[in-house]
């Protein structure tokens, strides 16, 4: 069991009425079964989310005690498959921005013939998961630049929202980019929703990350979050380019589950040299 201070515009609970401090936690479970179609391996899961009012100095925040009643084995696999060959194509003509706010097609992001590169579409930036993914980015960066391999962070919100995740991470303004029209996202076909957002099992992965999260959100304020709120339902992915071959997709399927950094620089570095 582990202990989150998040911000209620982040959560399911923000319309909660305030309770008084001597009162019980108000508290919610979910059990959820997998299909026949489902990605996961495990039998059951369960996550129960538990409000606690606080006094905290900061009344943007709130605490939520995150259990799983069981250790389930959560497999989501990576494929190409349902990409058109020509995802690259469709990708390159989508306009988003610098930190600085100046716009820059997709297809200038690498080098279209023969570059590799690694993209990364974080949820927003005023998700915590998604600080917690930044700072991994970051401390991976110098090894996949001795590989040659460019990395590219897109996440949901302005310019300004992205400035404030790479000024008070930090992270490199030079490989951070704002979508805040989700249109690469909506090209890729990542997941979006209230249930996929909240109460994915896989989102549960998360707690096997609470250092790491704790230290990426030491600096986290929301006012990173997207003013356009219905932006925090999108999730995320990761994706490797060769020129413009897809080698590797992978869609997050709930918030915190990322696509782990040693896979995706074994792709990297499995790639022939042209």
């Amino acid at each position: 069991m582990a202990l989150i201070t998040i911000p209620p515009q982040l959560t399911t609970l923000q319309n909660l009425p305030p309770r008084p401090s001597t009162a019980p936690p108000s508290k919610f479970s979910l059990t959820s079964p997998p299909s026949p179609k489902s990605q996961y391996a495990s039998s059951t899961s369960t996550v129960t989310f538990s409000y606690y009012p606080t006094k905290s100095a900061n009344s943007n925040s709130v605490s939520i005690t995150t259990s799983t009643s069981r250790r389930s084995s959560l497999v989501v696999r990576a494929s190409t498959s349902q990409f058109s060959p020509n995802i690259a194509d469709t990708l390159g003509d989508v306009k988003i921005f610098t930190v600085a706010g100046d716009p820059v097609f997709f297809k200038d992001l690498w080098d279209q013939n023969q570059g590799i590169a690694v993209v990364a579409l974080l949820r927003h930036f005023g998700c915590p998961c998604c600080w917690e993914l930044a700072s991994s980015l970051k401390e991976a960066k110098p090894k996949f630049d001795a590989a040659g391999v460019k990395l590219v962070a897109i996440g949901v919100g302005t310019p300004n929202k992205a400035r404030i995740l790479a000024d008070r991470l930090p992270f490199p303004m030079d490989c951070l980019y704002a979508d805040p029209e989700r249109k690469a996202y909506d090209i890729l076909g990542l997941y979006y929703g209230f249930g996929r957002t909240f109460f994915n099992p896989a989102s549960a992965k998360v707690l096997s990350r609470i250092e790491a999260l704790q230290k990426a959100v030491k600096n986290y304020t929301i006012e990173a979050t997207p003013d356009d709120r219905s932006s925090v339902l999108q999730q995320g992915g990761m994706f490797v380019f060769k020129g413009k071959q897809l080698l590797y997709a992978r869609k997050d399927e709930g918030t915190g589950d990322h696509a782990p950094l040693d896979d995706i620089f074994e792709v990297c570095c499995k790639v022939p040299v042209a």
